[in-house]
């Protein structure tokens, strides 16, 4: 998976193909953050056969959605578990992010975990997205932000003296006889 522009969350719900034996197998529901629906399709089959005795091929996706945040012009604290692939091993981490939207964070998260710790998408695995109150933040990034007078570094403008004059020549005009 590539983690290109901004992520969008879908809703993906894929069952295994009805038989004989079994005529109303179990669904399965899963959250994906993915760039397009081809993409989220395909990390649900990745997710699944990781998960169930499952392959693409012997099941079927009953139905997939986008979902979009009902609040998206609020300012969220989102809690992030994700466990990933390093060079080193597997490893488990919890993160806090601030954002307007759960996709916005979840893209932010990417990002910075290929910054910190060179982790690319598809070694990432996200377990669980939460937003969170701002009581239960724990990571000072994000509990900065918290207090109600905040208050950002006043920005300070020196004017240069000027050391030439600002007389600019004028044009000299030619005069013909």
């Amino acid at each position: 998976m590539k983690a290109l522009g901004e992520l969008k969350e879908y809703s993906v719900i894929g069952r295994k193909l009805p038989s004989k034996a079994n005529p109303t197998p179990q669904l399965y529901k899963m959250r994906i953050f993915a760039t397009d629906v081809v993409t989220a399709k395909s990390r649900f089959w990745y997710f699944l056969s990781k998960l169930k005795k499952m392959k693409k091929s012997s099941g079927e996706i009953v139905e997939i959605n986008r979902v979009v945040d009902r609040k998206p012009l609020s300012i969220k604290n989102v809690g992030i578990w994700l466990r990933y692939d390093s060079r080193s091993g597997t490893h488990n981490m919890y993160r806090e992010y601030r954002d307007l939207t759960i996709a916005g964070a979840v893209t932010q998260c990417y990002r910075d975990m290929a910054a910190r710790h060179r982790a690319r998408a598809h070694s990432i695995q996200i377990m669980r997205v939460e937003t969170i109150k701002s009581k239960k933040c724990r990571r000072p990034i994000v509990t900065q932000f918290h207090q109600a007078n905040i208050k950002f570094p006043a920005v300070h403008i020196h004017k240069k003296k000027i050391s030439k004059s600002r007389v600019i020549p004028k044009k000299m005009i030619k005069m013909y006889k």
